[in-house]
């Protein structure tokens, strides 16, 4: 298991930092980022960049409609057409990833609510961090665990079923109300 899914306040991940941490804002839409590890960069970057990560610490920026995805304090900032992956937090089509480990989207969630009116997602994983299964901070852009992010995708999947099958009530009364 990794570090970063379990209760250990460090990640091992981080000892492989080429400077130290720094906390900075983004150049691009101003918000503070999240500090990345090497080992992360490393497996996210496409190759034309793994230079240029070596160099310094890295953030990451999480605004959704910022186009940067990793940034420094020297305003080096890397977008998402220099990374290997869809970053979840920055997609609006699907496939939408929410977890990286196990292949998660944000459209699986919508469907087991669609069908069951629940999700499994959150549990499914906690199981296999439990089994010692997960890599996040190397799978995860964002070099931890994904559970917050899963979380919150459930959270926005099930208010937007009950809004669809609110909508489909409304629209049934309304054309049975019509005939009456």
């Amino acid at each position: 298991m990794s570090a970063c899914c379990s209760n250990e306040s460090s990640c091992a991940a981080d000892a492989a930092t080429p400077a130290a941490r720094t906390k900075a804002n983004c150049p691009r839409c101003g918000q503070p980022g999240q500090h990345v590890a090497l080992q992360t960069l490393k497996h996210q970057v496409k190759p034309a960049h793994l230079e240029t990560v070596e160099t310094r610490s890295f953030n990451f920026c999480r605004t959704a409609t910022c186009d940067a995805v990793y940034f420094n304090d020297s305003d080096v900032v890397l977008t998402k057409g220099d990374v290997r992956q869809r970053i979840g937090l920055k997609e609006t089509e699907d496939p939408v990833p929410i977890c990286y480990c196990f292949g998660f989207t944000e459209a699986m969630a919508v469907e087991e609510i669609r069908a069951t009116g629940r999700c499994t997602i959150p549990q499914r994983i906690t199981a296999e961090v439990k089994a010692g299964n997960c890599t996040c901070e190397i799978r995860n852009p964002q070099g931890s665990c994904c559970l917050g992010n899963v979380t919150a995708a459930v959270k926005r999947a099930l208010k937007k079923g009950m809004e669809e099958k609110s909508r489909d009530f409304t629209e049934k009364g309304s054309k049975i109300y019509a005939k009456a």
